[in-house]
């Protein structure tokens, strides 16, 4: 049921609405698309594209073709729009086509006719402007538009006459009115096969007691069209009127509740209408009866649902015409008739093809023979007439053949193989697109569609408009199909693996996609309040439901099938307040900044949980069963209100409790016999039996560390960085890889445990850092103690310089030492060379082995530090030059090593010592007699320049470790380190 004349254009808006919406969007214009509305008249009206107001979009050139009549309004502003010259630029080409018979009709609002039929007054400024930006040719149809609309009659608003503009409003729909009706009517009689058809609805709804019409047919026979023909001739006769297309599609989507408030809300002229029951107020069903109404349930597949919109609550001499493709429905949803929607006769179906494989009402001479075998093949269905003609559409001859001898291979082709067939054709990217749609986004707006697939495809706004003009796509409003070709659609996805959806290239229906599914995000949907049930996703890996704002339930997850490394995340989720139920295989469980109380006894269950994080949340009370999770190895519970330190598992590795209530703990040598990490920072800890960190405190004065626990060699970082109130730092683990404990004011005294050096050998790759920066109050025997601890360090290291030296590792994998603390002072007993200001030079000694021998160098600087926040990162610059005996090679070379990030005002203060090593600074002994070394502290970005003012280096000294490169045995570490350049005995005393 298509058009007959050349144009198979579908009239979906009969007024496309253009106007400058700075100028009138809040006024004038609303007042008359409200007005149009309240006459049942359907309008284009593109608020949001006309904001954006650049460029016309393709939505908007459709809805101009697809209309019956354009309204202008012409406003002082119109013209400095570059998006409504364009729209009316289409809209006058259509203007000037004799065979259209377009209706353009100019509204001069507040601007003299005259000004724009010459481009005069403000327009001409306007014009003007988009001469200099645009090009030339655009510009001058631009203007032939202007001047033409200009031209024509309309109304001049704001001239002599004082009229209100709300009596302007009237004549214009008044006028319009007349216009739609006569034209509707010929496009109507227009319409191939469907006059006779039409005139029979109308003889049942003008039947007295003929409330409910049911139109009934096969999928594609024209019910829809059949229903909208005589909608539109009818509906001025009614107070209030609606069509509401694929009622079942949309009650799928958004609910029987939701539709039937979009009913509701138009035939009582009431915006936001919410009824959330199925029953309807008693209110609301009197006003329903007091009204005449028409309204069109277009494809109902229930009768519960014509029910559930009330129509028996409308008022006297109301009509419901319904469609459906079950008879049974219409017969339970009481229909006091049922037409059955009649098949094209041979003429009309010949006429029908003909007009879109042609353009013309009969078939060419040449392919008379053909049509009529197509023709016969769609059996009267105009669904497949239309398919079938757009395919063949300039088609050679030799290729209509080809298509015919495609359909004979069925004894009698089905409606499903004719319309599948039109597809053969279609280009990869086409195909791609039409199968996206009809899986995905069938009813989507336009320009979401557009902006997806575009992301996806090359070149798919040309696709998109090829399926268009093939008839297997409609692209008014949205991008919707008929749902034959929708289900065509997806049974060829579903032929790509019948037995394993997982397997298809697109998966849309939950019962058969669920136990696929691995993987479920909807992380920041800020309004999700639940996650539905998936009881059928047994092999979900992953759900991540972080920063959901709103979210306060989860469905159990028990029933999760056992993967590798499950994970659940629900950061952010402020309002969830149940710890979640999930299967006991989950490895990872993030649930920070929730709004959850309590770790419950049901954790013991979690038997393959490795991470659980609860930083933030509401977490007051952690279950004593937690220390049965035998593979936990994370725990963060910081920033939590809990007041009780956890009982916490063996296998546990890292424990963040920082910022908590906590005031006393007690940890058990078996509890720490694999605890590597403990941070307790900021909270209020006041006693801490083992005290393995405590940094953040201002409560508690001193850690003391007893011996047993320091025998284990897996805790290896300790911060305590900001402790105010600490005094004491006792029996400390030499060997500790990090430790932290600047800005520590009251801290007075530092002792490491007694070890030898082999139980260095242990130590990782990674930064080691003593940091004891702005802890003011240390005394000289802490500072001596520390010292000795960074040399004890630095001689374990040269060994595992030295045997790296082969080059099986590349340099920037070895590990770094930095030390740092307050003073003025290098060790005259550990830097027998030291010099005032930035350089010096000392002797080598002379290699009196049989092997050769590597050199390693510990460097130790004094620098004031009060001005260094002017820095980002502290990085000191050591450039040193080696000079061999007797004429030999030299070698020079540049370290550089990092420090700290130091921008933070004021957190540095005074003179502070530096001992230092790096991977740069070990060097094969090839018969050197001499080194000299220069030293900077620049920025991290800075490049060295003598002229500069660094951070001045007020005093230096170099200590040289002689490794022996066979036995890789250390000189120059003895305790006192007596002499640079003389092999020590390599013995390592207690450090006090």
């Amino acid at each position: 049921m298509a058009s007959s004349s050349s144009s198979s254009r579908q009239v979906k808006h009969q007024v496309f609405l253009s106007f400058r919406g700075e100028d009138t969007r809040v006024n004038f214009t609303a007042h008359l698309l409200q007005a149009l509305k309240d006459k049942g008249w359907t309008v284009f009206f593109d608020d949001d594209t006309l904001k954006k107001g650049e460029k016309i979009s393709s939505a908007l050139s459709n809805a101009i073709a697809a209309s019956i009549l354009s309204i202008i309004i012409l406003s002082k502003d119109y013209a400095s729009s570059n998006s409504c010259l364009g729209e009316l630029s289409d809209i006058m080409d259509r203007k000037r086509n004799p065979t259209d018979k377009y209706i353009v009709l100019p509204i001069f609002y507040h601007v003299n006719p005259s000004h724009v039929q010459k481009i005069g007054g403000t327009f001409k400024t306007s014009f003007q402007k988009h001469e200099s930006k645009q090009p030339a040719d655009r510009v001058q149809r631009w203007k032939s538009a202007f001047q033409e609309v200009g031209a024509l009659k309309g109304w001049h608003i704001g001239g002599k006459s004082d009229r209100y503009e709300t009596e302007y409003i009237e004549d214009v729909v008044e006028y319009i009115s007349k216009e739609l009706d006569s034209n509707c009517t010929s496009v109507s009689e227009e319409l191939v096969g469907i006059n006779d058809q039409k005139k029979i609805i109308l003889g049942l709804i003008e039947q007295e007691h003929s409330r409910v019409i049911g139109l009934w047919g096969m999928g594609g026979i024209g019910k829809t069209t059949l229903a909208d023909v005589a909608y539109s001739e009818i509906c001025q006769n009614f107070e209030s009127h609606l069509f509401l297309r694929n009622v079942s599609e949309k009650i799928k989507n958004v609910g029987n509740e939701s539709l039937r408030n979009e009913l509701f809300s138009k035939l009582l002229n009431q915006k936001g209408i919410c009824i959330n029951s199925p029953s309807i107020g008693h209110p609301y069903q009197e006003r329903l009866n007091n009204k005449k109404v028409l309204v069109v349930l277009d494809d109902v597949s229930n009768p519960d649902q014509i029910e559930f919109m009330g129509v028996k609550h409308f008022g006297p001499e109301s009509k419901i015409i319904v469609t459906s493709r079950d008879r049974q429905v219409l017969k339970n949803g009481r229909a006091n008739h049922i037409y059955e929607v009649k098949k094209l006769n041979e003429n009309d179906s010949l006429q029908l093809f003909s007009t879109l494989a042609f353009n013309l009402l009969t078939p060419a001479a040449d392919f008379q023979d053909l049509s009529c075998k197509f023709a016969g093949y769609a059996q009267g269905n105009p669904l497949a007439l239309k398919v079938l003609g757009s395919k063949l559409y300039t088609k050679s001859r030799k290729e209509w053949e080809s298509e015919v001898d495609s359909l004979k291979q069925y004894a009698e082709p089905k409606m499903s193989h004719i319309l599948k067939s039109s597809l053969d054709g279609l280009r990869e990217l086409e195909k791609n697109i039409f199968l996206d749609i009809a899986c995905f986004f069938k009813g989507e707006k336009m320009d979401t569609v557009e902006k997806i697939l575009s992301n996806y495809y090359m070149g798919a706004m040309s696709g998109i408009r090829n399926l268009v003009d093939k008839c297997l796509l409609d692209s008014i409003d949205c991008y919707s199909m008929h749902d034959m070709l929708e289900e065509i659609g997806k049974d060829i996805v579903r032929q790509e693996c019948k037995e394993d959806p997982g397997k298809r290239s697109r998966l849309w229906f939950p019962e058969d996609n669920l136990v696929n599914l691995r993987e479920i995000d909807v992380s920041n949907c800020k309004k999700l309040r639940k996650i539905p049930n998936l009881s059928r996703a047994l092999n979900l890996e992953l759900l991540d439901c972080s920063y959901c704002e709103s979210l306060f339930e989860l469905p159990c997850l028990n029933h999760l099938a056992s993967r590798d490394e499950d994970k659940l995340r629900l950061e952010g989720c402020y309002s969830l307040k149940k710890f979640p139920q999930v299967p006991s295989h989950f490895c990872y469980l993030d649930l920070r900044e929730t709004e959850i109380q309590e770790v419950p006894d049901a954790i013991k269950y979690l038997h393959k949980l490795e991470r659980l994080l609860l930083s933030k949340s509401k977490v007051e009370k952690v279950s004593i069963n937690i220390s049965k999770l035998e593979l936990l190895s994370e725990l963060n519970l910081s920033e939590c209100p809990m007041v009780e330190f956890p009982k916490i598992p063996r296998s546990l590795t890292w424990l963040d409790l920082s910022g908590t209530g906590i005031e006393e703990a007690a940890l058990s040598l078996d509890s720490l016999s694999n605890l590597q990490y403990l941070n307790m920072s900021g909270s209020s800890i006041q006693k801490l039996m083992c005290n393995i960190t405590l940094f953040g405190s201002r409560e508690f004065p001193t850690v003391d560390l007893p011996t047993p626990s320091l025998r284990s060699k897996i805790l290896n970082h300790m911060r305590m960085d900001r402790c105010e109130s600490l005094k004491l730092l006792s029996e400390l683990p030499p060997y500790m890889q990090n430790l932290n404990v600047q800005c520590c004011t009251s801290l007075e005294k530092v002792s490491f445990a007694d070890q030898d050096l082999y139980q260095f050998d242990s130590l990782g790759d990674d930064l080691f850092g003593m940091l004891f920066c702005n802890c003011i109050n240390l005394n000289q025997e802490s500072i001596d103690n520390i010292e000795e601890n960074a040399m004890l360090k630095i001689g374990s290291l040269a060994k595992k310089w030295a045997a790296r030296y082969d080059w099986k590792y590349q340099r920037e994998d070895f590990p770094r030492l930095i030390c740092c603390f307050p003073g003025n002072k290098i060790s005259a007993d550990k830097f027998k060379c030291q010099r005032m200001n930035s350089s010096l030079s000392l002797k080598i000694a002379p290699n009196r082995g049989s092997g050769s021998r590597f050199l390693v160098f510990a460097i130790c600087l004094v620098a004031d530090l009060t001005h260094c926040h002017r820095f980002k990162y502290l990085n000191c610059i050591c450039e040193y030059h080696l000079t061999a005996a007797g004429g030999g090679d030299s070698k020079s070379y540049i370290s550089k090593i990092s420090f700290f990030d130091c921008s933070e005002p004021n957190k540095y203060k005074g003179d502070h010592v530096f001992i230092l090593s790096s991977n740069d600074m070990v060097e094969e002994d090839k018969n050197y007699e001499e080194a000299s070394f220069k030293f900077y502290i620049i920025d991290n970005d800075d490049e060295v320049n003598e002229e500069e003012d660094y951070n001045k280096v007020e005093r230096c000294g170099v200590h040289v470790f002689y490794v022996d490169a066979t036995e890789k045995r250390v000189a120059g570490n003895k305790r006192s380190f007596s002499h640079d350049g003389e092999e020590g005995d390599g013995g390592l005393k207690r450090l006090k």
